[in-house]
């Protein structure tokens, strides 16, 4: 993104970072649960939500966890080793607006997002500049060392352009940067350097982004190679699949993990909201395989009646 507008840069900034930085996993990923899903909708809050296309990596206990837990979402780290995970306009939105800018100081509120003709639309206003409204419209990239790159094509405020705004209030993309509240970003003209963030809530996601891009509308975002990635085969049609070392859920622990989350219903997504998977887990059923695995078979989310999260 171009123009010097730190506000309409700083909306995207939180959201399109190459991984959300969370706790630091355990050194060597000692105790690390492979994982593999495909076709998830997956539920960080009840309004915030991303699909996962494919997703091959681990869930790294944290330095102060001995073992994935899922009742303890800050016991782990999801490590991606190749994925395409989609998120829509309004998660997008509701992410900036209940993690990201909740503080009374954040810099913007009231956000909202839009793609439209290929091109990423912020709304918001400037809080901290009298909530003055914007606009910004620009595109995406990812950088050679993996982070995101910010252009501005477009940008208004007061249905005036921007520039000369920013330059009469004095409000620089430095100075921002210096305030402490854009960690993980760096300046190179006008554009923004993304390096890591933590706008989306436990758990937490470290990954390497290779590529960005716009899809209908929601932002695409894709970790290392999934073309080249070696897929274990599973199965099922939708489901999220646990191998090796140790993983706990509710009273029981499973050594040598082999577990297999499965769509009751595979003729839409598998949708999963972790706070609720016992209330997903209870409205299905189990079946064990003869060499001790478990295939849980799960009834959606949206299909739980009622909803009840935990």
């Amino acid at each position: 993104m171009r123009n010097r507008t730190p506000g309409a840069l700083l909306v995207v900034v939180f959201f399109l970072a190459a991984a959300a930085r969370g706790p630091q996993s355990s050194p060597g990923h000692a105790g690390a649960v492979r994982t593999q899903m495909h076709n998830v909708v997956y539920h960080f809050t009840a309004n915030i939500v991303v699909h996962i296309e494919d997703l091959a990596g681990e869930l790294v206990p944290t330095a102060t966890a001995p073992l994935p837990i899922f009742d303890d979402k800050n016991s782990f780290v999801l490590t991606i080793t190749a994925a395409e995970i989609e998120i829509g306009e309004q998660s997008l939105a509701n992410a900036l607006n209940s993690f990201v800018f909740s503080a009374k100081d954040a810099p913007l509120k009231e956000v909202s997002i839009r793609i439209e003709n290929d091109r990423l639309k912020i709304r918001g206003k400037l809080h901290n500049k009298g909530d003055i409204e914007f606009e910004s419209v620009g595109h995406l990239s990812v950088t050679g060392d993996g982070k995101v790159r910010l252009h501005a094509e477009k940008i208004r405020a007061f249905d005036l352009p921007v520039k000369g705004l920013m330059d009469l209030l004095g409000v620089k993309v430095a100075d921002l940067i210096k305030t402490g509240k854009a960690h993980g970003v760096s300046a190179e003209k006008d554009d923004l350097i993304i390096d890591a963030t933590e706008i989306l809530p436990p758990p937490h996601i470290e990954g390497r982004l290779t590529a960005v891009r716009l899809r209908g509308h929601s932002i695409v975002e894709v970790f290392g190679d999934p073309g080249k990635h070696p897929w274990v085969h599973i199965p099922a049609r939708n489901y999220m699949a646990y191998r090796g070392n140790r993983l706990r859920f509710g009273k029981l622990t499973m050594d040598d993990t082999d577990m297999v989350l499965i769509d009751m219903d595979p003729n839409d997504p598998f949708d999963f909201f972790l706070d609720s998977y016992i209330d997903q887990l209870v409205a299905g059923y189990t079946k064990n395989t003869r060499d001790n695995g478990l295939r849980v078979f799960m009834r959606d989310y949206n299909k739980l009646k009622p909803a009840t999260p935990r």
